[in-house]
């Protein structure tokens, strides 16, 4: 994790010198405004863990750090924004150049994401098939599931545009959905599973358990 506005850990001990020995009955921890080296970005991070044994020392750090992967209930929350930012990021950009269309490589430019109040997903880019191709207006609108616990799917998808965009959209679709795995965006020591999609007021929470090697820090 590259930075945060905000980052609370809260421990839960009693009595309270069970932490002298590295104990404790739980801790909450809640990032917000939460930015990735690979340009990504969460509104919202939250977790609730609960009896695990922990570095003493590192508290008065700032740091969590445990001494076994624990299991911990998670929230985590993706504005219209963030979203939108994340499809920009090289990180993804790269990984959406990968897909070849009629054998040119695809280079996505001002791709947006909207978050729709039916509680669908609307993503528009514009697509050049080849560095010298005329770029074309991708909009794919589509419901999103949860796969596995850990892959988000666009499912049911309806095509804008002329003839061309929506057979570039089709292919797109299937890029994108191979590219959703919670696995390939969770940061260093955790693994997310997510059991519940919910997108609402703009927002896209998602709600599960992660598995807990390490905790990121500032």
């Amino acid at each position: 994790m590259k930075q945060t506005d905000e980052l609370e850990v809260k421990v839960r001990a009693e009595p309270v010198a069970k932490l002298l020995q590295g104990s404790v009955d739980g801790f909450d921890f809640v990032g917000k405004g939460m930015k990735m080296h690979s340009g990504l970005q969460v509104e919202v991070m939250e977790m609730y863990v609960q009896a695990v044994s922990i570095d003493f020392g590192a508290i008065f750090k700032g740091q969590v750090k445990i001494k076994q992967p624990t299991q911990a209930s998670m929230r985590i929350m993706l504005t219209e924004e963030d979203l939108t930012v994340s499809f920009n990021t090289p990180f993804l950009v790269e990984k959406l150049q990968k897909l070849e269309y009629q054998g040119n490589p695809l280079y996505f430019d001002k791709t947006e994401i909207t978050l729709n109040d039916d509680q669908s997903l609307r993503m528009q880019s514009h697509v050049r098939p080849g560095e010298a191709g005329d770029p074309i207006d991708v909009d794919i609108t589509a419901r999103l599931e949860v796969e596995d616990r850990r892959k988000i799917q666009f499912m049911d998808p309806d095509y804008g545009g002329d003839e061309q965009a929506v057979e570039l959209g089709k292919v797109l679709t299937n890029h994108v959905n191979s590219l959703l795995d919670l696995d390939q965006f969770a940061l260093d020591g955790m693994q997310l599973r997510v059991d519940r999609l919910r997108l609402k007021d703009k927002k896209m929470t998602m709600y599960g358990n992660a598995n807990i090697e390490q905790f990121p820090s500032r």
